[in-house]
């Protein structure tokens, strides 16, 4: 997950949960669907709109065993639990976050299909050939070791099982604008060009089934879930500090060329 929020302990992440679920009329003792919990939970470029596209490119099946490496509150995990019926494992940096995804599998039902573990994109705790797929929503960037990530994940990918991803990837020069989602400053950032990214994929063993730039066509949509939300009403500003700042800078640098925004489907041999 990108590096959107102000650090919280985990007591403060479920509060703060339950406080904006509360605030905008729904009922924390009742069943949540995933899709009323979109705003809140998806945090990354596009939101939930995007993690459908994602999901429809991926073709994942009820049978697949999957991966979310990043996964935050845990918002693709419950969409793809709900929406396919599939099992997936959750890996996630963040003790606090763990624990908000742990209680949003539990209020939407879904925590028998969903397991939650603190872990490192760059050592994940599985043996090999584990998944059918490993899906990654805005991660990368805060990854420098690009090398080991995706050797990581081919690692615990079954022969022919897919790598699902969307990313920032580096534009024609260098970010200017900061603080951005996932960085507050230059060096908190680490964005490779789209072909550094394919050569390196290809470099591990990966065969590229889609590979595209939707920087351009996606523009007016891409930030979406970025924007400050009316009061009472679900947003990522319930953890973001300065997040109309920081999309205002996300867009700008898309829209003059300094990042771009990419996702693919590359398989396994």
């Amino acid at each position: 997950m990108s590096s959107l929020a102000t650090h919280y302990s985990a007591r403060d992440i479920e509060a703060r949960i339950l406080a904006a679920i509360r605030a905008a009329g729904l009922d924390p003792e009742q069943h949540l669907s995933p899709e009323e919990l979109g705003a809140l939970d998806h945090f990354h470029t596009g939101g939930l709109r995007a993690s459908r596209e994602l999901l429809e490119l991926a073709q994942i099946r009820a049978e697949d065993h999957v991966l979310d490496i990043g996964s935050g509150l845990g918002g693709p995990a419950r969409l793809l639990a709900s929406t396919i019926g599939c099992r997936v494992d959750c890996v996630e940096m963040s003790p606090d976050y763990c624990a908000g995804a742990a209680l949003l599998n539990r209020l939407t039902g879904l925590e028998d299909r969903i397991t939650v573990r603190q872990g490192s994109a760059l050592a994940l705790p599985f043996a090999d050939d584990s998944f059918d797929v490993v899906w990654m929503q805005n991660v990368g960037m805060n990854i420098a070791d690009k090398r080991k990530l995706y050797e990581e994940i081919f690692r615990v990918l079954e022969p022919g099982g897919r790598y699902a991803f969307q990313e920032m990837a580096a534009g024609q020069v260098a970010p200017s604008h900061f603080p951005l989602p996932w960085a507050t400053e230059p060096a908190d950032s680490f964005l490779v060009s789209p072909d550094e990214m394919r050569s390196a994929l290809g470099g591990c063993g990966f065969i590229a089934e889609v590979f595209e730039d939707t920087s351009d066509t996606h523009l007016s949509r891409t930030l979406a879930n970025a924007t400050p939300a009316m009061p009472g009403r679900l947003g990522l500003a319930v953890f973001v500090v300065d997040l109309a700042q920081k999309a205002a800078n996300a867009r700008r640098s898309l829209e003059e060329g300094e990042v771009r925004l990419v996702r693919g489907v590359f398989r396994v041999n």
